[in-house]
């Protein structure tokens, strides 16, 4: 019973530390008056570039950061499209997203010659646990940055009041240019986690939505880089869950567990719904 609540707790902590860096990149995005849709697809991307950073180099450290480099491009384009073109926040997160999954899809078979899935790379092995310490580290890093810090201050103002911003002589286009792109770079990591922290390999879809998990972590959290890990956490302990349990309950079929954590995390989102307040300009372009 003992080796079972361990091995419960470890794979909590793991499935839940890919979410958390995108959600507190969803967390810094928003809080600067940018919605982040485009989550699900930055972090797709991390985790194809970095497998590819990592074959061609046989370095995972490499990897990661071709991953963060590839995410925080992706933000960048976010950012420029929302701040200098105004366009639509969610259209642009959403063609950010067809985008990175169409491309992996075509970069498997362009650079590995197969459909599906690369062939397997260096990884970071056991190295991983470094990330997973260093996601609940940087979430009370960011908590107290965004609250106790200028800097903080100026990106939580961006997503309140851009006006009040350009009155302390400051810009708030600028304030959301860094803020998405380093949303980016977090979900670039989160990827990069997947692909070469929890496997040696990407395959197509191996994101799963995580990336829309985090943004349902964030509102849950109430844009708190603390209450969006806690929301997390939470999906993760019910994705560790249905990997404990299968075999366990010889009536429940397979695909009900793998809901598991998508309906968790659905139940939680509609419970918080209307009791909650996005900061004030939160996707609205200024």
């Amino acid at each position: 019973m003992t080796e079972l609540i361990v091995t419960l707790i470890a794979l909590t902590l793991v499935k839940a530390t890919p979410v958390i860096y995108a959600a507190l990149g969803g967390v810094i995005s928003e809080r600067s008056g940018v919605i982040n849709i485009g989550l699900e697809g930055m972090m797709a991307a991390g985790a194809f570039f970095a497998v590819v950073a990592s074959f061609a180099t046989h370095s995972p450290v490499l990897g990661l950061v071709a991953g963060i480099g590839t995410g925080a491009a992706f933000g960048y384009l976010l950012a420029f499209a929302a701040t200098r073109f105004k366009v639509d926040q969610i259209v642009a997160g959403t063609g950010i997203n067809l985008i990175c999954a169409g491309g992996a899809a075509y970069g498997l078979v362009l650079l590995f010659n197969q459909p599906g899935a690369s062939v397997q790379v260096a990884s970071l092995g056991d190295k991983y646990w470094v990330l997973v310490v260093a996601a609940f580290v940087l979430a009370a890093a960011l908590q107290w940055i965004l609250y106790r810090t200028p800097w903080g201050l100026r990106i939580r103002a961006s997503g309140e009041n851009p006006s009040a911003v350009v009155s302390a002589g400051l810009d708030p286009l600028r304030l959301r240019t860094y803020a998405v792109i380093m949303s980016g770079a977090l979900a670039g990591l989160g990827g990069a986690f997947l692909s070469i922290g929890e496997l040696n390999l990407y395959s197509d879809g191996m994101t799963a939505g995580r990336g829309f998990i985090a943004l349902a972590a964030v509102i849950f959290g109430r844009w708190h880089p603390l209450g969006a890990t806690v929301a997390c956490v939470v999906f993760g302990f019910f994705e560790a869950l249905q990997y404990v349990l299968q075999g366990q309950i010889a009536w429940l079929p397979a695909n009900a567990m793998q809901a598991l954590p998508y309906i968790a995390a659905l139940v939680a989102l509609a419970g918080v719904t209307g009791r909650v307040r996005a900061p004030a300009a939160d996707g609205v372009p200024f």
